[in-house]
């Protein structure tokens, strides 16, 4: 229920609400700086009183992040370089495949740790390598191949880590932050071990390739599309171009489909639609890791390690693209 008025007789005994300044003045102010009746406004402006609009504009127009053309490239051709690690890799045995994915899964555990910066990093990382050798091994010999295990050594990650933060110690200081590290680490890491279970299916290594390779070449346009012209930008305080990020999208979306004419066992339109999806959460967590990125800036956060910082957003975005790959492929091409 709204709040009562006050009674009329009992309005002087109730506080005014207090009008901004220049509502005030455009409100008192007739025309030439004077009042409605002709006279001068007692709340007129004094020189010294507020800034003047040009000051103000000045204040509001905070200068834009730059964008590094050679370190667009540089990450542009980062993300190229993964998604061919996991793309080759599925042409090898399911043992080495495990390997290779390890070793991207440990990339991941170390830049996330670093560019996240918990309170407890140490405990972050240990956790997150723990649950990519237990994921890793469930996903090469559990037989018939399934994401259930996956699931359990995800559980059981996460329960150590929350040991782990609660003896440390600093006790339970910033442990809601550093167990939410923790979560996003482990997530990420079985995300990549579930590549392993799709290889393991029997048109799984040509799932793994579309989907892959759109995820990929999406990033790869992204960031060499910033590279040329960042524009429109996304936020003023994130060095990214809308084109570039629809521009990827597109791109991929056809080199999926384009791959699915190719490979035995695909079409081209199921191939497509899939490499769509997986291109899409590849770009949006890409996205989302700069926007993270920059919120920390503006909170005035000590900014983290160069390298860190530059390839979280493709690590990333290559680890949450994978289950979305597995998805994409069960209902679309498996």
């Amino acid at each position: 229920m709204p709040a009562s008025p006050p009674p009329a007789e009992d309005f002087g005994a109730w506080p005014q609400a207090t009008e901004p300044a220049a509502r005030r003045r455009r409100r008192d102010a007739g025309p030439n700086g004077h009042g409605g009746d002709g006279h001068h406004s007692e709340r007129d402006p004094r020189p010294g009183d507020e800034d003047s609009p040009a000051e103000e504009r000045q204040e509001r127009q905070a200068p834009l992040p730059p964008v590094r053309r050679w370190v667009s490239l540089g990450v542009a051709g980062f993300a190229a370089l993964v998604a061919i690690a996991l793309i080759v890799g599925a042409q090898t045995r399911h043992e080495s495949y495990a390997v290779v994915v390890f070793g991207v899964q440990a990339l991941f555990v170390a830049v996330w740790t670093m560019a996240s910066r918990p309170p407890a990093p140490r405990v972050v990382g240990t956790v997150g390598i723990a649950v990519a050798l237990g994921t890793d091994a469930a996903a090469v010999f559990t037989r018939p191949a399934s994401l259930a295990p996956l699931a359990y050594v995800t559980a059981a990650g996460f329960i150590i880590g929350v040991v782990g933060q609660l003896t440390r110690p600093a006790g339970r200081q910033r442990v809601t932050e550093s167990l939410g590290s923790s979560l996003v680490v482990t997530l990420g890491v079985v995300s990549f071990a579930s590549l392993v279970v799709l290889g393991r299916s029997p048109k799984g290594t040509q799932a793994i390739v579309a989907c892959l390779a759109a995820a990929g070449i999406a990033l790869f346009i992204a960031r060499f599309a910033d590279s040329i012209a960042a524009l429109p930008r996304i936020a003023p305080q994130v060095p990214r171009g809308g084109a570039g990020v629809v521009l990827g999208t597109m791109v991929g979306t056809a080199a999926a489909g384009a791959i699915g004419n190719y490979l035995d066992g695909l079409s081209p339109l199921p191939s497509a639609l899939a490499g769509l999806a997986t291109a899409i959460v590849a770009v949006m967590v890409d996205l989302s890791v700069g926007y993270a990125e920059a919120s920390r800036i503006i909170d005035g956060d000590e900014p983290a390690l160069w390298l860190a910082r530059h390839i979280q957003g493709p690590i990333g975005a290559m680890a949450f693209a994978a289950p979305a790959a597995y998805v994409a492929s069960v209902l679309l091409l498996l």
